[in-house]
């Protein structure tokens, strides 16, 4: 979460979108920036409890893929109405999987069967695989950028996540002609990610504010 903040934080002086894929180290749960912790700790026995940058509902991190995108404030995505965001990002995640060798549909709809829980039933737009929902994300507009966060669960069978990263990657080339590269500045960024992580995300004071 930290990592996404500062990436957030530094996306215009980077001057192009980036994007990131990590795993979580332990069974784990995000949950959207302005739900209630207590409310959130009622609906899952998963720890640690983090509190996303982005808002949405709570997610549960025990094996999917997660990824983030950030955008900055003069790309043509950052212009986009949330509802659109959250299309054409799902419209690249299916492409991405159908590379894989899985075949989704987006949802037309919602059919969310459990308020505040983001897996418990689609929204719209969401990716579904065999009319289950295996794909979502959170957003957050501010002046510094775009970010997207999103996450493939379950996995689908018979996939292996180097093949779906490698899907994300190609269908990016194939739609838009863009080829991502290795982030400049690495190192300065990992230090302002712990730092932030220290001070802000560790603590629960942040995630257990409200």
């Amino acid at each position: 979460m930290a990592w996404d903040e500062v990436l957030l934080e530094n996306v215009s002086s980077l001057a192009a979108p980036v994007l990131r894929f990590y795993a979580w180290e332990e069974p784990a749960a995000s949950f959207g920036y302005f739900q209630r912790h207590a409310d959130v700790a009622r609906m899952t026995p998963l720890r640690p409890l983090v509190r996303r940058p982005t808002g949405g509902g709570l997610v549960p991190h025990d094996a999917d893929w997660t990824y983030s995108l950030v955008f900055p404030p003069g790309h043509a995505w950052y212009g986009l109405r949330a509802e659109e965001s959250y299309r054409q990002l799902h419209e690249w995640v299916q492409a991405a999987l159908n590379l894989a060798g899985a075949k989704t549909d987006l949802s037309p709809c919602c059919a969310k069967e459990l308020p505040g829980q983001c897996f418990a039933g689609p929204e719209k737009h969401d990716l579904l695989l065999g009319g289950r929902k295996v794909a979502g994300a959170a957003q957050r507009r501010a002046k510094h950028g775009l970010l997207i966060q999103g996450s493939i669960q379950p996995r689908p069978p018979g996939m292996v996540r180097g093949a779906w990263e490698r899907g994300f990657l190609d269908s990016a080339i194939q739609r838009w002609g863009v080829e991502w590269r290795p982030l400049p500045g690495m190192n300065s960024l990992a230090t302002l990610a712990a730092e932030l992580s220290a001070r802000k995300y560790a603590q629960a004071s942040h995630n257990e504010k409200r």
